[in-house]
């Protein structure tokens, strides 16, 4: 069984010291809605501080909450609905889901529906299968599996009951082999021990993180730190070292608060362990 161990990280292409602007990445986040505000903006915190530019397209009421953040994070901007393409055009990846809605009106309270979230992850998934994609939350639980087979480079981030619902399978090993290789994705299983699976058949385990990391958020920075690598590496690697240092930044928490921690903390010490990580 393999590991994701430190010397991993060295696979990862990282700012060089000659690059110029738009040559350390570009990625897209659309997500968010009027009910789930703090998903898509955890996965903008960490993004703004890794790669050249964030593209970030929500809902009106979440791009107000972003107007605030614009005074501290620079590397982002904020796009209007409707515009998503045009952006996407530009960008390395995109990430796709976290905040938005499943469900009906009813479900939300809010009157979005989980159709609303289906017709514009559909619409983006084909208009461009050749970007890289990951896949997280909202956008997972709205489609059916063989719209991944019309993707060449995509990353999913289920937890096991989102593996289930998508696949109607239980997630063990063979199934999420079978799985990766039947519809051509990355998979990024979360659990107390993550698994990663190419569509060749290569699997690797992370180890990293603790009990403070089942909280709500967590799983949104961890997509907002494997879309940004993504961006300038390839899908396995973005995956497995993303939930890495996810999980390591989780472990560094703990030493000081135990699980007394949330998503704020973790999305703000990432950029920090990522650095100190791939200096050793």
């Amino acid at each position: 069984m393999e590991y994701v161990e430190a010397a991993f990280l060295q696979k990862l292409k990282l700012p060089n010291k000659d690059s110029h602007k738009g040559q350390n990445g570009r990625l897209t986040i659309v997500g968010g809605s009027k009910l789930f505000h703090g998903a898509s903006l955890w996965a903008l915190v960490v993004a703004s501080r890794i790669v050249d530019m964030v593209y970030y397209a929500s809902v009106v009421e979440n791009q107000k909450l972003v107007e605030h953040l614009e005074k501290n994070l620079y590397a982002f901007i904020n796009i209007p609905l409707g515009k998503e393409a045009d952006y996407i055009t530009e960008s390395d990846a995109v990430l796709i889901g976290p905040g938005m809605v499943r469900g009906d009106a009813n479900f939300t309270g809010t009157g979005e529906t989980g159709e609303e979230t289906k017709k514009t992850v559909l619409q983006l998934l084909k208009q461009f299968p050749d970007k890289k994609w990951v896949l997280d939350a909202g956008a997972l639980q709205v489609i059916n599996p063989e719209v991944l087979q019309s993707l060449n480079q995509v990353i999913i981030t289920p937890h096991h009951k989102e593996f289930k619902t998508l696949f109607e399978l239980e997630a063990q090993d063979e199934t999420i082999m079978q799985m990766a290789q039947t519809y051509n994705c990355t998979i990024l299983l979360k659990g107390k021990v993550d698994t990663i699976v190419s569509p060749g058949g290569r699997v690797i385990y992370n180890q990293t993180g603790n009990e403070g990391m089942t909280k709500g958020g967590t799983g949104d920075v961890l997509a907002g730190l494997v879309a940004v690598l993504a961006c300038t590496n390839d899908l396995f690697t973005a995956a497995a070292a993303g939930a890495y240092i996810n999980g390591l930044a989780g472990d560094k928490l703990y030493q000081t608060v135990g699980p007394l921690f949330n998503a704020d903390d973790l999305a703000k010490i990432v950029p920090e362990i990522l650095w100190q990580e791939i200096k050793k």
